[in-house]
């Protein structure tokens, strides 16, 4: 064949492959109101309907290696700064894994300073997962143009002064985390054995005053929650709808008497019928937990080891597992606080009974807990010793191994190092909280974009619902892409001057 027609053959072999993905592949990149990047790709088969969906995290993560050969007392400053947004949950983390490497138990009271901080943090962030990033879905509604669907469009609908009171509520309670923090966004409290600043007497009163106003201010939002969401038969219908139910295994940080609890006590595991399949301690988590990996995303899969790894399908079969606030409620007996459990009691009533498999009910559930987070701050400012001065017992063990666990607001959060006798990391795994949600969000939103798009018929209104099957979750892929064996995503084109690629070089 002549070149030349041998090229226009070639063009237009490719125009008509170009075309035909078109129209089979769609394509969300970036997925929108969440921590880090992803992007979802979708493909349509032969009728328009989907075949396959993907929720891919593309960005990498190398904490577990650089921080290695560094002295283990920095990683509560390091790890903080793997994401803005949760900088608290991984400082807490870390200085609970600090506390098992040094075996030094924290005093009474430094526990209750690091509960305290805690508990603002997640109400905080509660918040910020409400009003901001999943909350516009339902305050604007899922259809309402993109531009809306942000806190702009929320202030919009709910009015100035409901926006005021949002935005200024947030400040304050990031006042109370940097006053004992040291700084909101990267906290310098945490010390093995205990806290570096306490309370003092004379700004109690204050901080008193601001946990009541909390209290207040999660029982409104309660109140939004129930007069825009369940007030609302079409956005009932959407959260209990098939598309957003996974019938899968649960687990969560329970108190002695299995209630709720973000800062410390043992994980339990339920299945998906709600009943307990194990319960341990942070430093046991390897015979529990196990990870998979897929080409296809940086995100490792974690999955149940006593269950097994089945694929990406649901069932008491497949170890996938959920975590975050739908899963603590549906693995705890309920909540420690008296407004909390009211509110729990009424969600399990409204949604059928334990467990609650409704992907979406994360949203609700999310509300439950800021009600819990305000009035353990109560608790706490409440009680004489968070006054007190005994901050702190110095360590004198030499470090070997340690393991921490926190609920952070989007889940379990494991930290564990190893180091040499003199405290210099060898060893260093973080099992973050979106990795262990990791498997139920493919599931998620596959099975979405299998429910919503048919016949290739598709607007932004149905992509943004296809998003939603993971913005429940809030997930933070900052925290939980892992950076597989010496990989990651380098494509370099090599052009003429004209423009055309000479040469493709992948690493």
């Amino acid at each position: 064949m002549d070149k030349s027609v041998q090229s226009t053959w070639d063009q237009a072999q490719k125009n008509a492959n170009a075309d035909y993905m078109a129209k089979r592949r769609i394509v969300i990149d970036p997925i929108t109101r969440l921590e880090g990047h992803g992007k979802i790709d979708i493909f349509l088969n032969k009728t328009g309907d989907v075949d396959r969906a993907y929720f891919q995290v593309p960005e990498l993560r190398g904490f577990e290696v650089f921080s290695l050969g560094r002295p283990a007392e920095d990683m509560p400053q390091i790890t903080s700064r793997i994401c803005g947004v949760c900088p608290t949950a991984h400082h807490m983390a870390a200085t609970k894994a600090l506390d098992d490497l040094y075996k030094v138990e924290p005093t009474s009271a430094a526990k209750k300073v690091r509960e305290l901080v805690y508990n603002a943090f997640m109400l905080e962030d509660h918040a910020l997962h409400v009003y901001i990033l999943g909350g516009p879905d339902f305050i604007v509604g899922p259809d309402a143009p993109p531009e809306l669907r942000n806190v702009v469009g929320v202030i919009q609908k709910v009015g100035v002064d409901v926006g005021k009171q949002v935005i200024s509520m947030r400040r304050r309670i990031r006042e109370l985390i940097a006053y004992v923090g040291g700084k909101v966004i990267h906290p310098v409290l945490g010390l093995p054995g205990g806290v570096a600043k306490g309370i003092a007497k004379e700004d109690l009163a204050g901080l008193q005053e601001l946990a009541k106003d909390c209290v207040e201010f999660a029982k409104f939002t309660l109140q939004i929650f129930h007069d825009i969401v369940l007030k609302n038969e079409e956005y009932v219908k959407l959260i209990t709808s098939e598309y957003y139910t996974h019938r899968t295994y649960y687990m969560g940080l329970m108190d002695e008497n299995n209630k709720v609890n973000f800062y410390d006590g043992k994980i339990r595991v339920v299945d998906p019928d709600g009943k307990p399949l194990s319960e341990f301690r942070a430093q046991e988590y390897l015979d529990h937990v196990q990870e998979h990996v897929e080409s296809w995303s940086y995100v490792k899969f974690c999955y149940l080891k006593e269950v097994g790894w089945k694929g990406f399908v649901d069932g008491a079969d497949s170890g996938i597992y959920a975590v975050a606030p739908l899963a603590r409620l549906n693995a705890s007996e309920g909540m420690a606080t008296p407004l909390a459990q009211k509110a729990y009691e009424e969600f399990f009533e409204v949604l059928g009974g334990k467990p609650v498999h409704h992907t979406l009910a994360n949203h609700w559930a999310r509300v439950v807990e800021m009600l819990y987070a305000a009035e353990r701050m109560q608790e706490l400012l409440n009680d004489p010793e968070i006054t007190s001065k005994d901050l702190r017992n110095i360590p004198t063990e030499k470090p070997s191994v340690g393991m921490g666990v926190v609920e952070a607001p989007r889940g379990t959060l494991f930290h564990h190092f190893e180091t040499d006798d003199n405290g210099i990391l060898t060893k260093v795994n973080l099992i973050v909280a979106t990795q262990n949600n990791a498997a139920r969000m493919a599931l998620s939103v596959e099975a979405a974009a299998k429910g919503l798009i048919k016949k290739g018929e598709v607007n932004e209104g149905l992509l943004n619902k296809v998003e939603m099957a993971f913005r429940a979750y809030d997930p933070c892929h900052a925290c939980a892409s892992h950076s597989l064996p010496g990989k990651m995503p380098l494509i370099a084109y090599i052009r003429n001057a004209e423009g055309e690629i000479l040469q493709e070089l992948r690493r």
